[in-house]
């Protein structure tokens, strides 16, 4: 069984910087492409980045271009997401989401095998 845990959240002022890790637990990490995803209250939970097996596929949501950074280490069954600069638009419960298919995460989450719980990020003006 897999199991996505998602940390790192918290409050920061507009400007500031915050670091998301996501542990994947239970298979090989290295076989799952990983995606940061977010829902603010009232919206629809779209994708802000995501991360193919070996690092080497990104995709970034226009409004993280820039600003926000993937990156996995498969070593330690871990994604992380990097935040600089952020803004009060950034506020939002983030969701890590695990599947084998990249593809899926960045057109089809409805079907992601894995979600974690969700950690919120809340970005103060």
């Amino acid at each position: 069984q897999v199991q996505v845990e998602e940390s790192g959240g918290g409050l920061v002022q507009a400007g500031g910087s915050l670091r998301l890790s996501c542990i994947v637990h239970g298979r090989m990490f290295r076989d799952y492409a990983v995606g940061w995803f977010r829902q603010a209250p009232g919206e629809e939970r779209e994708c802000v980045a995501a991360i193919g097996f070996g690092g080497g596929s990104a995709y970034y949501q226009d409004s993280a271009e820039g600003r926000f950074i993937i990156s996995r280490d498969n070593a330690k069954n871990t994604a992380y997401l990097q935040m600089n600069s952020l803004k009060p638009e950034d506020t939002a419960v983030y969701y890590c989401a695990a599947d084998p298919r990249f593809g899926v995460i960045t057109s089809t989450p409805r079907n992601i095998d894995y979600w974690g719980q969700g950690t919120q990020v809340t970005v103060s003006s």
